[in-house]
């Protein structure tokens, strides 16, 4: 998949392509919606290996929504609606099945990025995750899905608002730099209106000695995802 991003400002990285494989071993089906899709990188790649959903769009920033359009054309991909809005003041005329998002997660000892963009893209203060977890709740279905991922180091809070929220985390995966590191990133799948107990996955370890491991290297050959410069 052949995908335009700015050549400044905030750009995909491996978060993201974890969070489509870890979404992708679930088989998502239904309305789709992407919460601050960025360039669409999410939500398109799910459309491609799963064609019968229907997408949703959402981003902050109206930059990031052009840039989305034009790659879902670029990759003949339909997308249902395009919403350049605050999620936290959205407006849907229907609820969802599944609700995915790679959300800003930088906690408030990170010093905030002058740059509005990435401001917006990166730090967790521009999006409460409690504020994340509340509208997601009233605009999923009944027993639909929200996946994420997140820093790591903030589980408790997570844990906290999820349940303030009523979504029960039915699976949890943990992703480390490498054995002897400590996890950065946490993958989830809560559920509305669940009682299921959790599944923990194995742990995905993105280096093995000084190299991709087999398991990411999979990954992103699987997603198959080149970037291209915007030019506006």
């Amino acid at each position: 998949m052949q995908l335009y991003q700015y050549e400044t400002g905030y750009r995909y990285n491996s978060d993201t392509l974890l969070l489509y494989d870890f979404i992708a071993t679930c088989n998502p089906k239904g309305t789709l919606l992407d919460v601050g899709c960025g360039c669409g990188i999410l939500g398109l790649l799910l459309k491609r290996d799963f064609p019968a959903t229907s997408l949703t769009l959402l981003d902050i920033q109206e930059a990031n929504i052009v840039l989305s359009e034009r790659n879902a054309r670029l990759n003949s991909l339909h997308v249902e609606c395009l919403m350049h809005t605050d999620f936290r003041e959205a407006s849907f005329s229907d609820k969802f099945d599944w609700i995915v998002s790679n959300p800003p997660f930088y906690h408030q000892g990170v010093v905030k990025s002058q740059d509005e963009s990435l401001f917006l893209s990166r730090h967790g203060s521009a999006l409460p995750f409690g504020d994340l977890a509340h509208k997601v709740t009233k605009s999923l279905s009944n027993r639909g899905y929200f996946c994420f991922c997140y820093d790591a180091k903030q589980l408790d809070m997570l844990m906290q608002e999820l349940q303030k929220a009523k979504l029960n985390v039915e699976e949890i995966g943990f992703v480390h730099p490498s054995y002897d590191k400590e996890s950065s990133l946490v993958l989830i799948r809560a559920r509305k209106n669940s009682k299921t107990l959790c599944k923990v996955r194995p742990p995905i370890m993105i280096y093995e000695n000084d190299r991709f491991s087999p398991r990411v290297a999979h990954i992103f050959d699987k997603s198959q995802t080149k970037s291209l410069a915007w030019q506006n």
